[in-house]
């Protein structure tokens, strides 16, 4: 190295943790919330058959048997499901977003929450096939906000703290 370059030491932003798991939890309950209350006027499903949807994950087909009406295990389910789903998602949106902003949050959130909505009803069908009847606009407007909110959130919660990389780079001067 010669006298005219110098090292300069590279900041890399660290991901907020606890942002994360907010964001997830907060957005996870705004899905839950969209679920209950507009979807329903979307579709042609009421707010049960959306959460025996969910709590079908962990407790099998067998509570997506008529009525969807409302049962306590079910709902409790629902919402174990979706929060641990949601906060697992929202690491990944923040992970993968976290370094540039409360925009590029919303819009890439968006985006990864529409990739997770073709995840869930078109791969994940394969080993859930009761998800496949349950594909349309209503669930994904859902998984839309779901990433588009977790992101914003996320932005909004986020400490910016940095640390410093041990490679740094060799500039000229």
């Amino acid at each position: 190295m010669n006298a005219a370059q110098h090292i300069e030491p590279r900041m890399t932003q660290v991901m907020d943790w606890s942002a994360a798991v907010w964001a997830g939890i907060l957005a996870g309950l705004a899905f839950l919330g969209f679920l209950a209350v507009v979807a329903p006027q979307l579709g042609l499903f009421n707010e049960w058959v959306y959460l025996r949807l969910i709590a079908s994950v962990p407790l099998g087909q067998e509570v997506l048997a008529p009525p969807a009406t409302f049962d306590a295990k079910v709902l409790g389910a629902a919402i174990i499901t979706q929060l641990l789903l949601s906060v697992s998602f929202s690491i990944v949106i923040a992970f993968i977003f976290h370094r540039w902003g409360l925009v590029i949050g919303i819009l890439g959130g968006a985006l990864a929450g529409a990739a997770l909505y073709v995840i869930n009803f078109w791969a994940l069908s394969y080993f859930f096939p009761w998800f496949y009847a349950m594909r349309g606009v209503d669930m994904l407007i859902g998984h839309i906000l779901f990433g588009a909110v977790a992101g914003g959130i996320y932005e909004a919660l986020e400490a910016d703290e940095f640390e410093v990389d041990d490679d740094g780079e060799i500039l000229s001067a």
